[in-house]
């Protein structure tokens, strides 16, 4: 990552993750997939590769192939299912251009700094009403209050502003913030206040203005399906994604619960996804702006949309 991203899980400097190319049997087309795993056990899913790859000299059938996906962790069925939706012609060769994503502002003070700087680059240029995503409850609370704030004073009265915990609040803290921010007109959620298996206490904040999940949808994915506010999707995190992309690009569109694409800080290869699923989704009416963060990807050619140069600069 060109920066190093604050939380209040710590510090987020560098992740691992493993790309995939799929070619057809006559080697006449290829598909790219990205296991992009945000946290997790390395091992195991060089172990689910391996499952997954023929012994040299030979090749896997589609369909023994197709019958490992449920079975294998979820980045990794993501990384296979992509690689052959493109070799099916599901997705590509045109991939459709990203919808204006949300600013990531960092953590602490420096949010700030980084609002003051992008309101003065985009001037009367701003495409779309700014959609903010600040990083909270990683510097001591009375500061992020103080923060707040200041943040509340500069932003434009258009603004969207989404308040990350990534689950570092306590119940007490959360409840002083949702009772600060419930008549905010420009407050669009809080995301994650709690640690990811407290639904009670996020059923209880809910009650008092928008909460969005995130980590607790990955440790419990059958909230997927229950939780009624808004959910933070990261598709390279839950599987095969070829029905999300059927769904979408069908016109079937999302179903409720509201949803909001949201990037594991995947390399190109992942972003092209993202990306695509995220202008599907805006087609379909007023979709949230995608989590992206721009100004946070990998660089030095890792995030590059060209699939041949993510894997050369993935090789040096």
């Amino acid at each position: 990552m060109p920066q190093p991203l604050r939380t209040s899980q710590g510090w987020l400097c560098q992740k691992q993750g493993c790309l995939l190319r799929l070619e057809s049997p006559d080697h006449a087309r290829s598909g790219w997939g990205e296991a992009a795993a945000l946290e997790g056990d390395t091992a195991a899913l060089a172990a689910a590769i391996a499952r997954c790859t023929p012994e040299s000299g030979t090749t896997m059938p589609r369909a023994a192939l197709e019958a490992l996906l449920p079975k294998l962790p979820e980045v990794l069925a993501f990384a296979i299912g992509a690689a052959l939706a493109e070799l099916d012609g599901m997705i590509g060769p045109i991939w459709l251009p990203p919808p204006p994503a949300a600013l990531l502002l960092p953590a602490g003070e420096e949010a700030l700094g980084a609002l003051e700087r992008h309101l003065n680059a985009a001037g009367a240029n701003e495409a779309a009403p700014l959609c903010c995503k600040w990083k909270v409850a990683a510097s001591p609370d009375p500061l992020e209050r103080q923060v707040l704030e200041q943040l509340l004073e500069r932003l434009p009265a258009d603004a969207r502003l989404r308040l990350d915990a990534n689950g570092g609040w306590s119940r007490a803290t959360a409840t002083a913030w949702a009772k600060r921010l419930a008549e905010e007109p420009r407050l669009e959620w809080l995301e994650q206040p709690l640690e990811p298996f407290d639904l009670e206490g996020h059923e209880a904040l809910a009650r008092l203005l928008p909460v969005a999940l995130d980590e607790s949808l990955q440790r419990r994915p059958e909230l997927r399906q229950r939780w009624p506010g808004w959910q933070v999707r990261r598709p390279s995190q839950e599987g095969d994604p070829r029905p999300l992309l059927a769904a979408l690009a069908g016109g079937a569109g999302v179903p409720v619960p509201p949803l909001v694409f949201s990037t594991a800080f995947e390399t190109g290869i992942g972003q092209r996804w993202l990306g695509h699923l995220a202008a599907l989704q805006a087609r379909q009416g007023d979709a949230p702006a995608p989590g992206l963060a721009p100004g946070w990807l990998p660089g030095t050619g890792l995030g590059r949309r060209d699939p041949e140069e993510v894997w050369e600069a993935a090789a040096r």
